[in-house]
């Protein structure tokens, strides 16, 4: 199967997976406990071994394809959605190799549920959010950037009067919003989310409290 095949083919994929989850992330604008009930209807479906083991290929397939694709576009994208295109897919390589690994870490060497602790923690954390904020958010911004991309190459006819650049510009602008959304969800609208003991390892939290608390013992 040629190159761009597989790489579209497993981005369908992915993006109805995507699409789920941030939908998931987005129900935490009305709490927590209601993001961990839609997470947990969720995961019987996507935790399933069989489903797992497809999300996980295709996330291999889109980083192997979507980097070898970048490599040949890279010279030749012209216009800004050719290179959205391009630089969007790089970052999300990136995003999928640096999030995947520590989901795995997390649940295989940490043993700790990877629930919305687990993505809050370093959104509520002084200075991992200087880092986890931009990281989240164009994460998000990127994924739409990417759709919108493919959409005004592919699409040809306008629709409610707004021409396919018009319609991939209002993609763009959804994902910046649900960026921004999702964040003030994972954040408690933005006054700081409580996270537990458990999860302070994700940040460094509980190293530095005992490094300060051994060095005021010892001053």
């Amino acid at each position: 199967m040629p190159v761009k095949k597989i790489h579209f083919v497993s981005g369908i994929i992915l993006a109805i997976f995507i699409h789920a989850h941030l939908f998931n992330h987005l129900a935490s604008i009305a709490g927590v406990n209601r993001h961990l009930e839609i997470m947990n209807r969720l995961r019987t479906f996507y935790r399933h071994p069989l489903v797992e083991t497809v999300l996980l290929a295709a996330i291999c397939f889109q980083i192997v394809t979507g980097l070898k694709l970048a490599g040949t576009k890279r010279k030749m994208a012209v216009t800004f959605f050719e290179k959205l295109q391009v630089w969007t897919g790089l970052y999300l390589s990136f995003f999928f190799i640096i999030h995947l690994s520590a989901v795995l870490i997390g649940r295989g060497l940490l043993h700790l549920d990877t629930n919305f602790y687990f993505g809050a923690a370093g959104l509520n954390s002084f200075p991992a959010n200087l880092f986890f904020i931009p990281y989240y958010a164009l994460a998000i911004l990127s994924f739409y950037g990417h759709i919108a991309a493919v959409h005004q190459k592919k699409v040809k006819r306008s629709c409610f009067y707004l021409s396919p650049r018009h319609q991939s510009f209002l993609l763009l602008a959804f994902g910046f919003c649900l960026a921004v959304l999702i964040l003030y969800g994972f954040t408690n609208g933005f006054k700081g989310v409580k996270i537990p003991a458990d999860y302070e390892v994700l940040t460094g939290k509980h190293l530095f409290s005992a490094a300060f608390g051994h060095w005021n013992a010892s001053g």
